[in-house]
């Protein structure tokens, strides 16, 4: 907690400095000619708004720090005799299964949601479709990365260490709590930086972060999702004694939410919005509940599975 914390107000320092330079290179890339990669990379940061320079800061502090994590880790390991938990012993076959399982049983079970929102009216298709090469980096590259990186992460690393010093209800709902913490922080649509060249603007935007969180319905139709999702794959992560099945319940999630999200638009003014579902199919009492079909199906799913490997 504390690294995420120093992360944040170290960005906070440099973001500013961060986004001069952007301006800069983008000014440059303007005014004359540059090696291709510069010119690319100038208009980028021309186009980029100021809470997008802070989520590049966050990921740079974030690096910067990651050595003082790490010894921090060494030293608990050292004071406790801890060792890493790598679970029960899997084959690749068994836990390549898993993870294309979980993978369908969540990004389907999302999907049909999607299709009952967009048949009842609360979604329309999106005016211009996507082409193949913007679904691989918007979804397909994310998909792969985000899932083997932050489960690797927060349920192999985190909850790991966790489960050593707390009972299990505890350490799911701790390491639960900070994914979902970790993944707002943004701040809220609209808001309005007055000087992002200025020194503090940082620690403005910042503070915009943080009162998003003292908003009720963030709260039911945001973050508790968030925090129920990060519950069900450290369930998967101790159910099954490996990182698998929470890889793939993972990028199932984020095929289905990111793909879903270039082919259909939600319509304003409809009865669900934003109760029954938030800004996208990641919010709301709907997605919440299919949550609970996705929890069900995979314990079913998962029994037959291991009756099959038994029998073998």
């Amino acid at each position: 907690m504390l690294w995420v914390l120093s992360s944040m107000f170290l960005a906070a320092v440099i973001v500013p400095w961060l986004y001069r330079a952007g301006m800069s290179l983008g000014e440059a890339a303007a005014a004359r000619e540059l090696p291709a990669i510069l010119e690319w990379l100038g208009a980028s940061c021309a186009r980029a708004k100021f809470s997008r320079y802070y989520s590049r800061a966050l990921v740079l502090s974030a690096l910067l720090l990651l050595p003082l994590l790490f010894r921090r880790i060494r030293l608990v390991r050292a004071q406790s005799l801890w060792t890493c938990d790598k679970g029960s012993p899997i084959s690749w076959k068994w836990g390549i299964a898993q993870s294309i399982v979980g993978c369908v049983i969540a990004g389907g079970v999302l999907w049909g949601l999607g299709i009952l929102l967009y048949h009842f009216g609360a979604y329309g298709e999106s005016p211009k479709p996507p082409d193949t090469g913007k679904i691989i980096r918007a979804v397909v590259i994310p998909a792969i990365a985000a899932s083997a990186l932050e489960e690797w992460l927060f349920r192999g690393l985190l909850l790991g260490l966790w489960l050593r010093f707390s009972k299990t209800i505890s350490a799911c709902v701790g390491t639960s709590l900070f994914f979902a913490f970790v993944h707002f922080l943004e701040p809220p649509s609209g808001h309005v930086i007055a000087n992002p060249a200025h020194p503090l603007a940082g620690f403005e935007l910042l503070g915009k972060i943080l009162l998003h969180f003292t908003e009720p319905r963030f709260f039911v139709t945001d973050f508790a999702t968030l925090f129920v999702i990060g519950m069900i794959l450290a369930w998967a992560r101790i159910r099954t004694g490996a990182l698998w099945l929470p890889i793939g319940l993972h990028a199932g999630w984020i095929l289905a939410f990111k793909s879903y999200n270039l082919f259909y638009r939600g319509v304003p003014d409809h009865p669900v919005h934003p109760w029954w579902v938030g800004t996208s199919l990641r919010s709301g009492v709907f997605p919440m509940l299919t949550l609970a079909v996705t929890v069900i199906i995979c314990h079913l799913a998962l029994e037959w599975l291991e009756r099959r490997r038994s029998a073998h």
